[in-house]
């Protein structure tokens, strides 16, 4: 499941992931996080992974999909896991994006949201 919250501060979006996401989930959301963009351009996302077990296929080919088409339109990366596999996904993720991408463990989450937040 994909949860997406706005923030108080326009170009940053937090997206809680759970489970194990399904292509639909990223119909349901992605509509959102392009309104947004076009909005206020950039876009700096937290990705706070919790009890998240990764894609199914469909999910899987929809996320590069939706990653291609919006190589340049990302910031900053901020990436919240709990495990291993969690934390590779900030070194597997850098070639699909211009975005800064970073990995926090769930205990720093305050430190993703001030680097996000800092100019």
């Amino acid at each position: 499941m994909i949860d997406l919250q706005q923030t108080s501060a326009a170009q940053i979006l937090e997206i809680r992931l759970t489970g194990t996401l399904v292509a639909d989930d990223y119909a349901r959301i992605a509509p959102d996080i392009e309104r947004r963009i076009r909005e206020v351009g950039k876009l700096r996302l937290l990705v706070i992974m919790h009890d998240f077990h990764g894609w199914s296929a469909g999910a899987l080919w929809e996320d590069l999909k939706f990653d291609v088409r919006h190589f340049a339109d990302i910031d900053r990366l901020a990436l919240v896991g709990e495990t291993k596999w969690q934390e590779g996904m900030s070194v597997f993720c850098r070639p699909f994006t211009t975005a800064s991408v970073r990995f926090f463990h769930p205990t720093e989450i305050d430190q993703a949201r001030a680097w996000l937040e800092a100019p």
